[in-house]
């Protein structure tokens, strides 16, 4: 399939990154790793009439700890995330996320900036924020601003990102406690799309008591959903094993999975139900041997 004709632009700084986009307006694209749009482009899904190729904008990349957040460039890649020592060592659900998205092609080259402004329901990053309570930084002609996670999924392949805008950063707020996380994911073959899927994120206070609670489900919605009943369920509580399986259980009731060939509504719910109490049990388990 051939794409449709289009103007390329590689602008070198944010700035004129900014401007380019601004001034094409909804005709216009941003490229980054391009493994979303170049297909949808090749099947006419999306037919803009300008790309424009951010990859030579320097300082959009990188992840470090700084301020009390971990601190992800929007160009960074996949596998810059998945090979990270500072990822393996304090970010497990992220490390975790990392080695199951799509297959190493396009982990070397897909960002993670480029995933979250895709928006699919199917996409891991975005249910791995939500449930680590994310916040993104946005640079537009208006100047910065920052969006929690939450606000910034609207619907599917929806965000609130306004004319002009580019992410430009992931920032993730650095735990205070003791905390674990995990992801986990069915899939029907390595690099397929989720079945379902389930980020977890606890903080373990004082007296084994969960302090702070993400968790966020993949693929079984019109986007990324928060759990809120099973976050509110095991928050000021120390988890036993009636209330993990609750958790489970609410994290199910509130999924919106639609049947299709990778099984039914029903299955897929209870899909959730078990992942989420796997998960919970990991996150657990990693907490207490931070």
């Amino acid at each position: 399939m051939i794409p449709n004709a289009f103007n390329y632009y590689a602008p070198t700084t944010l700035g004129e990154a900014i401007s380019l986009l601004t001034q094409h307006s909804e005709n216009a694209k941003v490229l980054a790793g391009g493994h979303s749009l170049l297909p949808m482009m090749k099947f006419r899904i999306v037919e803009p009439q300008v790309l424009i190729d951010i990859n030579q904008v320097t300082g959009l990349s990188g992840i470090q700890e700084s301020d009390g957040f971990l601190k992800i460039g929007g160009l960074t890649r996949h596998a810059e995330l998945e090979h990270s020592d500072l990822i393996r060592a304090k970010y497990p659900i992220v490390a975790d996320a990392g080695k199951v998205i799509a297959d190493p092609l396009v982990r070397n080259r897909g960002t993670v900036a480029g995933s979250l402004c895709h928006a699919d329901p199917a996409g891991d990053w975005a249910s791995v924020m939500l449930a680590l309570r994310a916040e993104l930084v946005v640079n537009g002609p208006q100047g910065k601003r920052t969006i929690s996670i939450d606000d910034f999924l609207v619907g599917p392949f929806t965000t609130s990102l306004r004319t002009g805008e580019i992410l430009t950063e992931i920032r993730v707020p650095i735990p205070k406690e003791k905390y674990g996380s995990a992801y986990w994911k069915l899939e029907r073959k390595v690099g397929d799309f989720a079945t379902a899927a389930v980020g977890t994120h606890v903080e373990v206070g004082k007296k084994g008591i969960c302090t702070q609670v993400g968790i966020s489900l993949t693929g079984v919605g019109p986007k990324n959903l928060r759990a809120s009943r099973a976050e509110d369920v095991l928050r000021g509580k120390v988890p036993d094993e009636e209330t993990i399986q609750k958790a489970g259980k609410l994290a199910a009731e509130d999924s919106r999975p639609t049947a299709n060939e990778r099984g039914s509504e029903e299955y897929k719910r209870d899909l959730v139900r078990v992942l989420t109490v796997r998960a919970l049990k990991q996150s657990l388990e990693r907490a207490l041997r931070v």
